[in-house]
């Protein structure tokens, strides 16, 4: 997991980390709970906005609670 923008995590980001794979990306957030988002869910493009928010380092928690909300496609363990 690649830790997730410093300047979110001084803003208490929700967010702690993220993997990215090339159709789906893994959030850790602060809780320790891991989601994988792909195509099924949310879809394709929501996956894309949010590893342009992942990579940027802010917005990533924003977007999720505003846009995506429960719509995962997987609750992976956390490792």
């Amino acid at each position: 997991m690649i830790p997730y923008g410093r300047e979110a995590r001084s803003a208490k980001s929700g967010v702690v980390a993220y993997a990215l794979h090339d159709d789906a990306i893994d959030i850790e957030f602060a809780n320790g709970e891991v989601y994988r988002y792909d195509a099924s869910a949310p879809g394709a493009v929501d996956v894309e906005l949010m590893k342009r928010f992942a990579r940027a380092g802010r917005g990533l928690a924003t977007y999720i609670s505003k846009y995506v909300k429960d719509r995962y496609a997987a609750k992976l363990d956390a490792d």
